[in-house]
C-alpha cells in the first residue's frame, strides 16, 4: 500500500460521507478498500454515542471473514454490564487517560488486559490497535463528543509501521464522514420525538416558513388522563413521572400503530391527528387507535395494580375536519401544528367526557364519516353545548365506553 491510495481512499470516503451513506457501509467500503491496497487489516469497529432517548450510541463492526450485524444500538455505559464492559475497553482506557492510540501486539506477548482481545486471540489476531479521535466543544451534541474505532489483524507479523501510518491519516476522514451521517440522523431523530413522524418530515424536507400551513381534512384525537391532577396531588413526587410516562407510552404508541401523528404533548394531553385519502379511512384509523389504546390500558392498569401503584383511565375527543397544517409562531420560535374551529371542537368535545362518564365522544361529522359496518357499535348521548361553539352539537359514543378511575 503506498501513499497514492491513501489519497484514493479518503477522495471515496469524503464523496460517500457527502451522498449519505450509511455509517456501517462507510466502514466496510474503508476496509474493503484498504485491503484491496493492501493493508494488513482483517477487523474492525467503529462507534460514537449519539442524542437519542433510548440508545446511547451506535457502533459498526466488518470483519473480513465472519458474517455478522453490521450495526447496533447500545444503551446507557453508566451502570450495570454497560458500565462494566466500558470500563474494561480499550475505549475507556484513551478516554480516561488522554491518549490517542494504544496497540497491544497480543500475538507476540503484550498483555491481553482489554475486554476483546482474549476472544480475538483465540481466533487468530496477532496485533490490536485502537483510536480516540475528540470532538472540540464547538463540535459536540449531546454526548456525540468522540469517534473511537479499533483495528486487528491476522498476519503473522502483525500491522507495520507502514500500516498504522496510514491509519492515522485516514481514520480521521472516515470519522468525519461518519459524523456527517450521524448528525443528519440526529436531526431527523430529534425532529421526530419533538414533533412528531410527520410533521418532522415536512420540517426535514424543508417547510419551515413561518406562516406556511396547508388546509388539510384530517379526524383529530384529543386525550387526557381520568383525575391526573387528583393523582398527582396524592402521590409521592417520583411517582408522578413514571406514571405520565407510561401512560403516555400506551397512547402515542396506539395512535402511531394506527397510523396517526401526534402533534402535541399538553401536560398529560395528546393531541394528534389522522389523515387518509378518504374521511371514512381517517376516521376509521382513530377508532383503531381507540382499541388498540383499551387493549394497551388494560395491560398496564393491570400490571400497576400488583405493584399497588395508582391507576387511571384515558378519555378521548373525536372530530373531523378542515384544519390549518404547517409552522405558526414567531421568527425565532415556530410550532408545527393544526389550527382552526375543528381544533377547538375536539378538545371541547373530550371536555364533556367527565361530566357524562364516558372514556370516549365523537362529534356527529366524526359519526357520519365512519364506514358504515361500524356505526352499529355507536349511540348518541343528545345535544351538548360546547364552550366557543355557537350550536349544541350531536355528540355519540361506543357502546362499551365507561370511564374507569
Amino acid at each position: 500500500m503506498d501513499y497514492s491510495d491513501v489519497s484514493t481512499i479518503a477522495a471515496w470516503i469524503t464523496e460517500q460521507g457527502l451522498n449519505g451513506v450509511s455509517e456501517a457501509d462507510l466502514l466496510i467500503g474503508f476496509c474493503q478498500a484498504c485491503r484491496k491496497a493492501g493493508m494488513r487489516l482483517d477487523r474492525a469497529m467503529a462507534l460514537m454515542d449519539t442524542l437519542h432517548p433510548v440508545h446511547e450510541g451506535r457502533a459498526f463492526r466488518w470483519d473480513n471473514t465472519e458474517d455478522f450485524e453490521g450495526e447496533f444500538e447500545y444503551g446507557p455505559s453508566s451502570e450495570g454490564q454497560g458500565l462494566d464492559t466500558w470500563r474494561r475497553s480499550a475505549f475507556y482506557y484513551l478516554w480516561t487517560t488522554g491518549n490517542k492510540e494504544v496497540r497491544r501486539r497480543i500475538g507476540f506477548g503484550d498483555p491481553t488486559d482489554f475486554i476483546m482481545l482474549e476472544p480475538i486471540l483465540a481466533m487468530g489476531h496477532t496485533d490490536y490497535v485502537a483510536m480516540a479521535h475528540r470532538f472540540a466543544p464547538a463540535g459536540t451534541i449531546g454526548e456525540m463528543d468522540c469517534f473511537f474505532s479499533h483495528f486487528s489483524t491476522k498476519h503473522p507479523e502483525g500491522f507495520s509501521e507502514q500500516d498504522l501510518i496510514i491509519l492515522r491519516k485516514l481514520v480521521p476522514v472516515l470519522g468525519l464522514a461518519i459524523k456527517c451521517v450521524a448528525l443528519a440522523r440526529i436531526a431527523r431523530t430529534i425532529a421526530e420525538v419533538y414533533l412528531g413522524e410527520d410533521a418532522a418530515h415536512q420540517v426535514m424536507d424543508g417547510k419551515i416558513s413561518r406562516g406556511k400551513t396547508e388546509r388539510i381534512s384530517a379526524a383529530l384525537w384529543f386525550s387526557d388522563l381520568l383525575n391526573y391532577t387528583k393523582i398527582s396531588d396524592n402521590s409521592a413526587p417520583e411517582e408522578i413521572i413514571p406514571l405520565l410516562n407510561e401512560y403516555s407510552e400506551v397512547v402515542i404508541t396506539a395512535i402511531h400503530e394506527a397510523g396517526g401523528n401526534v402533534l402535541k404533548l399538553i401536560g398529560d394531553g395528546v393531541l394528534a391527528i389522522f389523515k387518509g385519502n378518504e374521511p371514512e379511512e381517517s376516521c376509521a384509523a382513530a377508532l383503531r387507535a381507540e382499541r388498540l389504546l383499551r387493549q394497551k390500558l388494560a395491560v398496564l392498569n393491570a400490571a400497576r395494580e400488583v405493584d399497588r401503584r395508582p391507576t387511571t383511565d384515558v378519555y378521548i375527543g373525536l372530530h373531523i375536519g378542515d384544519v390549518f397544517y404547517g409552522n405558526i409562531g414567531s421568527q425565532n420560535r415556530l410550532d408545527f401544528t393544526v389550527i382552526g374551529p375543528a381544533v377547538n371542537e375536539v378538545s371541547r368535545i373530550a371536555s364533556i367526557c367527565r361530566s357524562v362518564d364516558l372514556n370516549v365522544l365523537m362529534s356527529s361529522d366524526f359519526e357520519a364519516a365512519i364506514p358504515e359496518a361500524e356505526r352499529n357499535v355507536l349511540a348518541c348521548i343528545g345535544r351538548y353545548a360546547l364552550r366557543g361553539v355557537k350550536r349544541p352539537q350531536l355528540l355519540y359514543t361506543l357502546e362499551s365506553a365507561r370511564l374507569n378511575g
